[in-house]
């Protein structure tokens, strides 16, 4: 395996940190609190969401096949859909903007019409948690933890909101990739088909980095944690490296992607938690590794 399959990454320093929301901006259920004292030991992450680029090396030397793959479908997105495009399968009844889309993998981002080629550089997406895991095996590296994620998001801000400070635009500047009426042309969740053939995402290391050298922890696309998801667990965790919940089925998901909006999912922030079974897939859905130092 040549490194040039991997991401680059970068140092966190051990250290202790605020881990929770000191905004007091989450919603209940999500359990962003309370605020409590985190101590981790030094670890380096990926600069980047792992991109369409790493993950077919990975595929192409393991011969791995995703879940989307084995289930024949994934769930997109309905602006990047044509509602005559006969690979769709249905829509959520809790958020009929999303569609199980015949076809839609890694690959094909928007069902079998579409592909990454000119995508190299993009986070893939429609990845599960399982296929995370096969590909951390691969590349001799592993999810973050929860605690891990957190720390290295903040960049060295302890409590700010984002990874860069509290204002989401500081000076008008564009500094994450999250749903912006805009780019759809309409308030969220735009209009269907309105963006057939365009990408949604943005390549893994445009915008600039936090304090750590960080690119798009927030915005872009979700990303997995080997936590189990609990919302209670913030009650009890320990002050040291906590490796999240024992038991659950759910798995954590941190970061936001290109569709929070503040109308339905302010999620994109620091402090945000979110969950999904390691099954799930969805094209904005993505990871990055962590490797000891």
């Amino acid at each position: 395996m040549s490194a040039r399959h991997v991401v680059d990454q970068r140092p966190v320093p051990g250290g202790r940190f605020a881990m929770g929301d000191t905004h007091g901006e989450g919603l209940p259920p999500d359990g962003e609190t309370p605020v409590h004292t985190v101590v981790i030991e030094g670890f380096a992450v990926d600069e980047t969401t792992v991109r369409n680029r790493d993950f077919a090396a990975f595929v192409a030397d393991t011969g791995h096949t995703t879940t989307a793959e084995t289930a024949g479908s994934s769930t997109v997105f309905h602006a990047l859909v044509a509602p005559e495009d006969r690979a769709i399968l249905g829509a959520s009844l809790d958020a009929p903007w999303w569609l199980a889309v015949a076809g839609a993998d890694w690959r094909h981002p928007a069902g079998p019409a579409s592909d990454v080629d000119g995508l190299d550089e993009h986070p893939v997406v429609h990845v599960s948690f399982d296929d995370a895991i096969a590909y951390c095996a691969w590349a001799g590296r592993a999810l973050p933890t929860e605690a891990q994620w957190e720390m290295a998001a903040r960049g060295g801000l302890p409590g700010a909101r984002f990874p860069w400070g509290d204002e989401r635009s500081p000076d008008g500047r564009t500094m994450c990739r999250i749903y912006t009426p805009s780019f759809w042309g309409a308030p969220f969740p735009a209009e269907p088909g309105t963006h057939v053939g365009m990408a949604p995402t943005l390549p893994a290391s445009a915008l600039p980095p936090n304090g750590f050298g960080l690119r798009q922890v927030i915005g872009n696309v979700w990303e997995w944690c080997a936590d189990r998801f609990d919302p209670r667990y913030y009650r009890r965790s320990p002050d040291a490296d906590p490796a999240g919940a024992e038991r659950g089925g759910a798995r954590v998901l941190r970061g936001g992607s290109y569709l929070c909006d503040d109308s339905w999912c302010r999620r994109y922030r620091v402090a945000a938690r979110s969950h999904s079974t390691p099954t799930s897939t969805a094209g904005n859905v993505g990871f990055r590794t962590v490797s000891r130092r």
